[in-house]
């Protein structure tokens, strides 16, 4: 997802006024400025692109999760219910606040299985959290209804997904709180950043306050601004900011690059019987980062990701035995290995994953390849790559 493929004079010119001002703190410093708050238009930008009332940027996708999850008061004991194909960020933002990480099993959207979630609620359930990952969306009409019936947060991960849409609305402004990651490999990239946006006044308070320290932000004496609760430092800088404001007005360039190249990998892939594609939910529009397919089996997958490597076609993925990806090698959170003492409640709550049936999610997982969609590629270098995996596909199947 690399936005960092096409920078340019506008990422150059964003990050000269920062070095110009010499101030590379969002806060204070104001008559060292020069009028640049980098911060501050990225936040009001993505708050228009998104169509969210509410934006703060922080300092990774991780931070935004955590910040979000911590925003609307979610701590020790409290369950979590996130899908078994993610990033481990999911989890580890949820038990950096003490909570519970509820995995539950994926379907053909390659995202949260709503007839999983529903048989996972418990009373300590508080949010249901959907990653949408490489780039599509989970079924989140359903979603939002079994939040409805329990009571429930939805907290949309759309950090691999911006750009992406459900029924006309902008992924991550659909739920009550929505996450971005502007890392180095993300569509768009500050280097490393996040966000959260949501339309709720109160969360939005508090987690501009929680990821600085717990200050209140209210005047222009920073050390005499007041401290409402205990808070930490997940701050973006104005640097990371800068580099962010010029890749968020290029998004749609981006997005139909993506696109563009998406197209022709599909249409050829089409031909071969063997192949289906990852369900986009109804009213749903990808962000054209990834393109994920199905084959027959997991032997087939692995025999055809093998083969795609020793044929040099580079950027595809077999996440069923991805370390960072898949619930299956996730031995840290399995045996929850830590350099320090977890507390109680995540001790005694957490499921017993070493044993834990997730044959629903490995039946889908276990079959899929995605591929990157580069920025970079020509539509002959395209045409070309789409040739040589259909040969290989064809070979191997």
């Amino acid at each position: 997802m690399p936005g960092f493929e096409l920078f340019g004079d506008k990422e150059r010119k964003q990050v000269q006024d920062v070095l110009d001002s010499g101030v590379l703190m969002r806060y204070g410093f104001d008559g060292m400025r020069n009028g640049h708050w980098k911060a501050k238009e990225l936040e009001t930008a993505l708050s228009q692109r998104m169509q969210s009332k509410h934006v703060h940027l922080v300092s990774s996708g991780t931070a935004a999760l955590t910040v979000a999850l911590a925003s609307a008061g979610i701590g020790a004991g409290d369950e979590v219910i996130m899908p078994t194909f993610t990033f481990v960020a999911s989890f580890e933002s949820i038990l950096a606040l003490g909570a519970i990480p509820v995995l539950v099993d994926v379907d053909d959207t390659l995202t949260l299985d709503p007839s999983a979630v529903e048989k996972a609620i418990t009373p300590k359930t508080k949010v249901i959290m959907p990653v949408h990952m490489c780039g599509s969306m989970a079924d989140l009409d359903s979603l939002q209804q079994i939040c409805k019936k329990h009571d429930l947060l939805l907290l949309e991960d759309a950090c691999q997904a911006i750009g992406g849409t459900y029924h006309g609305k902008p992924l991550g402004s659909i739920g009550d709180l929505g996450c971005f990651s502007f890392d180095y490999v993300k569509t768009i990239t500050c280097g490393e950043g996040g966000a959260v946006i949501t339309n709720n006044e109160a969360y939005y308070q508090n987690a501009h306050k929680y990821s600085d320290h717990g200050h209140d932000h209210i005047g222009t004496d920073r050390g005499a601004e007041q401290h409402s609760f205990l808070g930490y430092n997940f701050r973006i800088s104005e640097l990371n900011a800068a580099v962010g404001l010029a890749q968020l007005s290029r998004l749609d360039e981006f997005i139909a690059l993506q696109k563009g190249n998406y197209a022709i990998l599909r249409e050829a892939l089409s031909s071969i019987p063997e192949v289906t594609f990852r369900k986009v939910p109804e009213g749903g529009e990808e962000n054209y980062s990834f393109l994920s397919f199905f084959l027959p089996s997991g032997e087939i997958a692995q025999k055809v990701h093998q083969a795609l490597g020793a044929n040099g076609v580079d950027a595809c993925f077999y996440w069923y035995n991805n370390n960072w990806h898949y619930y299956r090698k996730w031995e840290h959170l399995t045996h929850l290995k830590s350099l320090g003492k977890l507390p109680e409640e995540v001790v005694k709550g957490l499921p017993d994953y070493a044993n834990s049936d997730f044959s629903a999610s490995d039946l889908w997982v276990g079959r899929t390849i995605s591929c990157l969609i580069k920025l970079g590629w020509s539509e002959k270098e395209m045409e070309e790559r789409a040739k040589k995996m259909v040969e290989v596909i064809q070979s191997s199947t």
